[in-house]
Formats: structure tokens, sequence, C-alpha cells
């Protein structure tokens, strides 16, 4: 056969069904239209399938791996770099708002170029600064390369959801989201561990050693196996003015806009856990860290389980607007007993009901998650590295409002906890009634 100009990816993604309204049919979760598996052969899409997973769930997994590997070694470098405790904690903000804001550039960017290019170049970019913070002598040089490490990391967060809403479409991609939250879901978990491992060997620059053979591992990845999954007469031809139109016309989008602020509250939600949970856990209820560990274990346990059950179970026999509704209406229940239970109301509880009230709501992340980004980008076909990048942007921002809100009453009540909980639960709630109206477009995404 000639060679079109395209890859096979981009070839095979020409070839997707349609139905008799034109719409795209959905392809099975595991064997995507675009990753240039012979449409005869069912065990070679399959591990192509397999491939793109994987691929896609290293990019996902990598911010976490980024920012929770390191958290074990911050005393050691306050100590080792002479710098004060708060100068420290600013390379975890500078990370995080490096993935926040780098999500807005590189998402207009793979829209424009294909998902390849964009990736590869934030992937490069990832390397080399992961590597000067290996090397850095002082903070303030670590902060700024934490920034650049985060701006560059954005693309694998941003690409890897464009990438699966070329490939998928409607409950497909509602699967394949709650497989990426499986792996997601254990990243943050096991990353400190892995951290407090490399400890045992190493100081804490062996951690970024550790980071930078991880981001070149999957920077050969991506070349060698991820293929173009945008065709070039899809791509948006215009510069920055044309990417903020698309972006403004995004948010314009009343529905968009719904489900992307419902998901960023609830993501709000679980940052203010993730946040407030070792001093809630340890400092309130007297639990020991090993306790506290395994607690969060069994939370993120929850959390990838509703999340496959999600996939596996409910996609394709539930519409996702009555999942969604569901899981926001449990973690809306579960915030409001939290906070009777942490401000007193039914005495002192002890630890036990509080964990489990954590337990239902980290839960029932597995069920609002997926189902946001799901909605929202099945939307954005037109726009979806813009999409993704608002998506994660609002995520990220929201999150970290979010988050030292937790310790506004000090370390010693759980109360402040539950408040944000709550408020972010029921505003999520609103947000998906009152914008996205899920009653006016029922089966709308199948």
């Amino acid at each position: 056969m000639p060679d079109s100009g395209m890859s096979r990816a981009q070839q095979e993604h020409e070839h997707i069904p349609t139905s008799s309204k034109g719409d795209v049919s959905v392809a099975p979760a595991t064997t995507p239209a675009a990753v240039g598996a012979p449409a005869d052969s069912t065990t070679t899409a399959r591990r192509a399938g397999l491939l793109v997973t994987l691929v896609l769930g290293g990019l996902t997994a990598l911010p976490p791996l980024s920012m929770d590997m390191y958290l074990p070694a911050l005393p050691e470098v306050t100590g080792a770099l002479h710098a004060p405790a708060a100068t420290v904690q600013l390379t975890l903000t500078a990370c995080l708002t490096g993935m926040a804001l780098g999500q807005l550039v590189v998402g207009p960017m793979s829209d424009r170029w294909g998902r390849r290019r964009p990736l590869l170049l934030g992937m490069v970019v990832y390397v080399v600064a992961t590597a000067i913070c290996a090397v850095a002598p002082t903070a303030e040089l670590l902060i700024g390369f934490r920034l650049l490490q985060g701006l560059a990391g954005a693309a694998g967060i941003v690409i890897s959801r464009a990438v699966v809403r070329d490939l998928y479409d409607g409950d497909a991609m509602a699967r394949f989201f709650s497989t990426l939250m499986l792996i997601s879901g254990v990243a943050p978990v096991i990353a400190p561990v892995i951290g407090g491992q490399v400890l045992q060997f190493t100081d804490w620059r062996g951690i970024f050693v550790v980071l930078t053979f991880v981001g070149i591992l999957l920077t050969l990845v991506v070349w060698k196996w991820l293929h173009e999954t945008l065709p070039a007469e899809q791509r948006h031809t215009g510069g920055v003015g044309d990417a903020l139109r698309t972006m403004r016309g995004l948010l314009a989008d009343r529905v968009f806009t719904g489900y992307m602020v419902a998901g960023s509250l609830a993501f709000a939600a679980l940052f203010a856990y993730v946040s407030a949970s070792p001093f809630v856990v340890q400092e309130i209820y007297g639990a020991s860290p090993q306790t506290f560990s395994l607690l969060f274990g069994i939370n993120s346990i929850g959390l990838i389980a509703v999340g496959q059950i999600n996939g596996k179970v409910l996609v394709g026999r539930v519409s996702l607007d009555k999942a969604l509704g569901f899981g926001l209406a449990v973690i809306s229940v579960a915030a409001v007993a939290l906070l009777l239970m942490t401000s007193g109301v039914f005495g002192d509880v002890g630890l036990l009901p509080v964990a489990a009230g954590l337990f239902v709501l980290m839960s029932a992340m597995g069920l609002a998650m997926p189902n946001t980004n799901t909605q929202a980008l099945m939307r954005t076909r037109h726009a979806a590295g813009s999409a993704s990048a608002l998506l994660g942007t609002s995520q990220f921002l929201i999150g970290a409002i979010a988050s030292p809100l937790v310790g506004i009453a000090g370390e010693h009540t759980a109360v402040p906890m539950a408040v944000v909980q709550v408020v972010c639960a029921m505003s999520a709630t609103a947000c998906f009634l009152l914008l996205c109206r899920p009653w006016q477009h029922t089966g709308a995404a199948r």
C-alpha cells in the first residue's frame, strides 16, 4: 500500500464505522479504532488496546509520582539546602501550579499540531527539568525547575485525555476512563512508599534521578508505540487567538461547563481529604502512621473498586448521568455525616465511624470522576485538547484553593475538612442539576 503520509493510527482513525445517522459508533473498550490493529484480528486488537492503556496509564501516573515520591524527602531537603520548611514547601506548590497552567498551553497545541509532537516535546523538557532538579544547589533553583517540571509534565495529563477522546466514544470512553482511574488511583498510594525505599539507598536527589529515568523510559515508549490519533484535516490552524476563542466557546457551552465545574468540585472534596487526613487521623484521633497508611490504602482501594464497577458493570446498563448523579449524592451524604460526627453532634464517635465516612466519600469518587470527564469530552470532539486542558486546569486550581482551607482552624479539629467537603459536594450537585440538566438529554451518553 502506498504511504499516504499519515501514521497507521491516523489511517485507521479515518475508517471508524458510522451509524445511519452519521454518529460515530462506539468501539469496544479493548479495540480502539486508532491503534493500527487489523480489524480481522481480535488478538492483535486486544494487544494494541492493552498497549495504549499501559502507555496512557503511565503518562497519567507520572504527575502523582512526581508529586508524591518527593514527600518523604521534604525534611531532608530542608536540611540539605539550608532552607526553611516554608520555602521547601514551595517546591510542591510550584510543581502543582505548573501542572495546572501547563495544561492550558499544551491542550491547544495538541489541537493544532496533533498529539505526538507536543507530548514528545513535553516529555523531553520534563526529563531535562527533572535531571536539573537532581543537582539543584539552592532551594530557589529547585523551585524554579519544579515549576518547569510541572509545566512539562502537564503534557501527559492533558494529551492522555485527548487521545482517549480521539479513540473512544460514549460508553467505551467511560470504561476507558475507569481503567485509567485504576492506574491513577494506585500511583499516589505507592509513590510515597517508593520514595521512602529510594531514600534507604540514597539521598533526596536520588528520587529525582529515578524520576528522570522514568521520564526517559516513557518518552521512548511514546515515541515508539503511541501513534498519532488526530488526523491532519481535523486539526485547528489558528494561533493563540483561535485557541482562546475555542476555549471561550467551550466555556460558553452551559452543559460542558456544568460537567467541568461539577467534576472539579468533587475533586476538591477529594483534595480536602488528602490534605487533612494525616492530621485528622493521627493528630486528632491518635492513630499511628501505620494505621493512617492502612486507612489511606483502604480508601484508595474503595475508589479504584467503584471505578472498576462503573466501567465494567454500570456503563452500558445505566446512563452515565444516573451513575454520576448517584455518585454525587453519596458524596454529599457522606460529607454531611462527617460534618455531624466531627462537630460533636453525636458525641465522641471515635476513629472508626469517621474512617467509614471517609471510605464512603472516597469510594463514590469512582462514579463521579470518570463520568464527569466522559460527559464533558463527549461534547468536544472538535477541540478535545482544549477541553481536556480546561478540565485538568479547573480541577487543579479548585483543588489548590480548597486544600489550605482544611487547616484554617488549626490541626486539632476536623470540622474545616468536613465543611469544605460539604460545600464542594453540594455545589457539585447543584452545578450538575442546574447547568447539565441531565433530564433533558437522557441517554445522550450512548
